[in-house]
Order: structure tokens, then C-alpha cells, then sequence
């Protein structure tokens, strides 16, 4: 069984966890709280764009939360905003207007519901840091996933 957290398009083999209901949801629920889920209960979980929404001192507790849902052996599939990247476009002589608040937005969220706000950002050595105090094992950083349509 899989898990995509904050997904909207079902696909054969993955459940869905959203913090919004709609079509295709199969649990509404904020993913900071994975109680409804026994241990050890997925063999993947993709959280695409999720985890910069969590406040800085949940961070770790959600990343321990996911490991504790994932089999020994699972995978943990976590894609989110590069500040890294994001400072160097913003910051570049050459960037127009419009590339600096599409970059701004992608730093603070887009902020179109009540949700869309993000809290914390993230380089991969951080990120490979506060999976590494979640207990996660083997962080590696790879160009895609391809696992879905969307921007991880």
C-alpha cells in the first residue's frame, strides 16, 4: 500500500490524504497527524509540496510521524521547495519582476486558501538533516520521481 499526501488525481495502488476533501480523497486529515494509520503501513509515501507548510518546531515530529508509518525498507518521496535555488533567482541581476514574484511565491506559498501558507524553508543539506534526526536512512537528492503530475 502507498501513500500520496496532499495529492488530488487517484492512481491505481495509492491512497490519498489531503487536507481538503474532494473527489478521489480517500482521507481528509492534516498529514502532521498520522494517527489514523497503523506503524509500519506503507511501503512509499509521496509528499510533493507538503512539508513547508509545517511550522518549524513540527517539522521533525511530522518527519517522524512518516517514518513511523513506512515498512522497514519503505521510501519516502519528498519534494519541496529548494531556498537554495530560489535565493539565487530572486537575488540574479537578470531576473525581471515577474521571475522575482513567481520566485517570492514559491519562498512564502501562493497563498490561495487558508493553507497555502508556507512556514518553514528548506536546502538540501537541512532537509537530509531533519530526515536524518527523524531517523530516516540512505537521503539522496534525485532530479525526479516521475511517480506523478506535478512539480517535485
Amino acid at each position: 500500500m502507498n501513500l500520496h499526501i496532499g495529492g488530488t488525481t487517484a492512481r491505481d495502488g495509492w491512497q490519498i490524504l489531503n487536507i481538503n476533501p474532494g473527489p478521489g480523497i480517500d482521507h481528509v486529515g492534516d498529514f502532521r497527524d498520522l494517527g489514523r494509520f497503523a506503524d509500519r503501513s506503507f511501503d512509499n509515501v509521496y509528499a510533493s509540496h507538503v512539508l513547508e507548510h509545517v511550522a518549524q518546531a513540527q517539522v521533525v515530529p511530522t518527519l517522524r510521524g512518516l517514518h513511523h508509518i513506512l515498512r522497514d525498507g519503505g521510501n519516502l518521496f519528498v519534494s519541496v521547495p529548494d531556498l537554495d535555488v530560489l535565493c539565487h533567482t530572486f537575488i540574479s541581476p537578470h531576473a525581471s519582476a515577474d521571475v522575482k514574484w513567481a520566485t517570492m511565491r514559491m519562498m512564502y506559498g501562493g497563498q490561495v486558501d487558508q493553507h497555502d501558507f508556507h512556514y518553514v524553508g528548506f536546502s538540501e543539506p537541512l532537509l537530509a538533516n531533519l530526515l536524518a534526526q527523524a531517523g530516516f536512512t540512505d537521503v539522496r537528492r534525485v532530479a525526479s520521481f516521475g511517480l506523478f503530475q506535478d512539480t517535485s
